[in-house]
């Protein structure tokens, strides 16, 4: 039996759950962050486009070729370099194709490669592509040994490290992307101002990002659009590496029509948000009646955006309409600046303006030195051969001869001529037809050439000073291509600081116009346009076996306040409330209104502001004062105001007039109790404090006054007479007494009325 020591170890190994977990999703985490996720600060690439603009450099699709399918470089791609999905490389693929996506894109697409609306690209056996110019430039110097290659996934070719090419793609096109623990985000921007900034950073090495930022505007996004943040917030974000820019859509001059009237156009909007998204969320607002002073919404665009909207009306401020827009919609936001790129180490930092530029500059020294490098030393080779090409023609009968003569040429040349291996292969391996240029003039003219630029060379690669003025020279090449002159660079978005869109009232956006709010007995609610007579038949029409229980007039742009029993407060908007023409809706599809919650008060929120108080009680005797602002309600739900004892209700909740002093309290006992208002508290919520005292039944009404205008009411029949009690004394006494009878002839309903001063709220109820 063979011994156990000679059979092979056990794949498992005897280590801890948790730490051979956490191994192994740090590699997964490293990879997905070295390898995936995060592009390359010196050519702005992740793997995948890397990947994919090099398959398709060796298909040979430039940009003077033909179309090629994609489904050939997708295929390509997987196969050769990247093992990845099919669809993850084609979706990176059609993004590099997107105008809308790069500011300067890096394939040329031909079919349907998606578009502004946020519409999905077609397959990829549809579709065909080729490379860009731009993306030649970035790959420029790949055959003239500037960057290291390194082995394919599968050992069977090479790829290349990093591209050399002088385009500062990172910046120009930026870059999205989430990995384990960390993102990335970098906004586009416009090449020639980074060109700039850089020639900036090559004569002041230690600049600053605050001096980079007199050529670097902001960012320039592909689909135009306003930065509205200021010169602090975007210093900061870009010395910092981490920050967002506020970007708004760009609105043309209001375009007039026929009759007085206008329209707005909006030509172009913020970039990642999809038009058809933006159309869709403009189109909610007005079928919710969130934005009651736009009318309707059209997109008319062709290859130019162009989102038509329509006011409701020609009195509709532009200003408002807009700042609605930028509030409510995505015609505003922030897109994110996060610039977490990997090093010339491979390791991932985040990176400020400057940093991120003098990385740039520094690759592209060493590029600049590793293709004077390449160059020279194919010098060095051509000039050897041209030696042994020019003692040749110096000897062409005797090397001629020797050829012919001898059996094995070369080493007799080598011994004679005192030539090396190389220059003798070059002379044997020469058609006969090539001797006759081997004009010893030309030679040396060659040579001679040959050596200037060999002394040119290696003095670039000794002076750091003439690597820094050879690569502005080229700078300076590129942005010519890429000049503001240029169609392909000239500045799309512009930089222009703006305060943060206003917060526009619920009544600047509605068209003031009178009404007449009516509430029946069974919880009907209607608005009838205009301030009709309260007073008239026609007005108070009812179902069978209903009636008025609140009516008063207001305006379209008021919020009206429902007080229930059982102490909640709702809010309802009045331009929201059902026409007059029927007998209404019931109240209880507006609002939560619970079953033993009936309707105490109804009334509008005064347009002098919440700080307006309202005295609220309950059927116990017991109250406080509330401001009105504190009360209103934003949901269906409504606000607990009152916390009620068991068996009380709200009974009470009445506007305070202006200059009231006293609260006047009356029993159901009929007895009444007068003392200063300064005795109540102001609260938001609670059960609030004893108002007058009881032995048999409960409050009947309060109201706030002016106690020596004393109190009012109506005497009853046609008459329409009032009588007044001027002297309150003999009722006013401290808080929660028990009072006395009220004045001889006071209603027999024990109620003061809506307005015992006269100064209420015209009504009925």
């Amino acid at each position: 039996m063979a011994s156990t020591d000679t059979l092979d170890p056990s794949p498992y190994t005897d280590s801890p759950f948790d730490e051979a977990l956490s191994q192994r999703y740090l590699v997964y985490a490293l990879s997905t962050i070295t390898a995936r996720s995060l592009p390359d600060v010196r050519d702005g690439l992740k793997p995948v486009h890397r990947r994919l603009l090099w398959a398709m450099r060796l298909l040979r699709l430039d940009p003077a070729s033909a179309y090629k399918k994609c489904a050939r470089v997708v295929g390509d791609t997987i196969g050769k370099y990247h093992p990845h999905g099919d669809q993850s490389v084609y979706d990176a693929m059609v993004r590099l194709a997107q105008t809308f996506s790069l500011r300067y894109p890096l394939v040329d697409g031909q079919g349907n490669f998606g578009n502004i609306d946020g519409d999905n690209a077609a397959a990829y056996r549809y579709t065909e592509a080729r490379l860009t110019a731009t993306a030649v430039e970035l790959m420029t110097g790949l055959d003239e040994g500037t960057v290291g290659f390194r082995p394919t996934y599968n050992n069977e070719d090479e790829e290349p490290e990093v591209f050399p090419g002088l385009f500062p793609n990172l910046l120009a096109n930026g870059a999205s992307g989430i990995a384990v623990g960390m993102a990335t985000s970098i906004p586009p921007h416009n090449a020639a101002e980074l060109i700039d900034a850089a020639v900036h950073l090559i004569d002041h090495p230690d600049a600053p990002t605050v001096d980079l930022l007199q050529y670097v505007q902001g960012p320039d996004f592909p689909t135009g659009g306003i930065v509205a943040d200021g010169p602090a917030a975007i210093r900061e974000a870009y010395e910092t590496g981490r920050g967002a820019f506020r970007t708004r859509a760009r609105f043309a001059d209001p375009e007039r029509l026929a009759g007085g009237t206008w329209q707005l156009v909006i030509t172009e909007i913020p970039y990642g948000v999809p038009k058809a998204k933006l159309i869709e969320q403009i189109a909610g607002l007005i079928t919710e009646k969130k934005l009651p002073i736009l009318a309707d919404v059209r997109d008319e665009s062709d290859e130019a955006i162009r989102i038509v909207l329509e006011p409701r009306s020609r009195t509709v401020d532009v200003g408002t309409l807009q700042d609605s827009l930028y509030r409510l919609t995505d015609l505003e936001i922030r897109v994110s600046l996060n610039l977490n790129v990997l090093d010339a180490t491979r390791t991932p930092r985040v990176m400020s303006l400057a940093q991120a530029l003098s990385a740039y500059v520094a690759h592209q020294i060493e590029v600049l030195v590793n293709r004077s490098r390449h160059r020279l030393a194919r010098i060095e080779n051509r000039l050897e051969l041209l030696d042994g090409f020019l003692i040749a023609y110096l000897n062409l009968d005797r090397v001629i001869e020797i050829i012919r003569t001898e059996d094995e040429p070369k080493p007799v040349m080598m011994a004679e001529f005192g030539l090396t291996d190389t220059q003798v292969e070059a002379i044997l391996n020469m058609r006969l037809r090539s001797l006759r240029r081997l004009e010893e003039m030309e030679i040396k003219k060659e040579r001679s050439n040959l050596d200037e630029e060999r002394k040119g060379l290696a003095a670039l690669i000794e002076s750091p000073q003439r690597q820094r003025t050879r690569l502005k020279k080229d700078l300076a090449k590129l942005r010519e291509r890429y000049a503001p002159e240029t169609a392909i660079g000239a500045r799309r978005t512009t930089v222009a600081e703006s305060g943060p869109a206003r917060e526009i009232p619920l009544e600047a956006m509605i068209e003031r116009e009178p009404i007449t709010v009516i509430l029946s007995r069974r919880g009907w609610i209607r608005a009838m346009s205009g301030h009709r007579d309260l007073a008239a038949a026609d007005t108070l029409k009812f179902k069978e076996g209903d009636g008025p229980l609140f009516a008063f007039h207001a305006q379209t742009t008021d919020r009206l306040l429902l007080a229930a029993a059982n102490g909640r407060v709702f809010t309802l908007a009045a331009d929201k409330l059902p026409g007059g023409r029927g007998f209404g809706e019931p109240v209880r599809l507006m609002v939560d209104l619970e079953g033993e919650g009936a309707p105490v008060a109804l009334l509008p929120v005064p347009r002098s502001g919440g700080d307006a108080q309202v005295l609220v009680a309950s059927s116990d005797g017991r109250g406080f004062l509330a401001k009105l602002g504190d009360v209103v309600a934003e949901t269906r739900k409504g606000k607990q105001v009152m916390n009620l004892r068991p068996g009380a209700e709200m009974r009470i909740f009445r506007p305070v007039a202006s200059g009231s002093d006293y609260v006047a309290v009356v029993g159901d006992n009929r007895k009444m109790v007068v003392f200063p208002i300064g005795e109540l508290p102001e609260m938001a919520r609670g059960s609030g404090v004893q108002l007058q005292r009881y032995r048999d039944g409960g409050l009947s009404d309060a109201t706030a006054i002016r106690f020596e205008a004393g109190i009012s009411w109506a005497m009853g029949g046609e008459s329409g007479r009032t009588r007044t009690e001027a002297d309150l004394n003999p009722w006013r006494t401290a808080r929660g007494a028990g009072g006395r009878m009220a004045p001889l002839g006071f209603p027999r309903d024990n109620r003061f009325g809506s307005a015992p001063n006269g100064d209420g709220p015209e009504s009925k109820n």
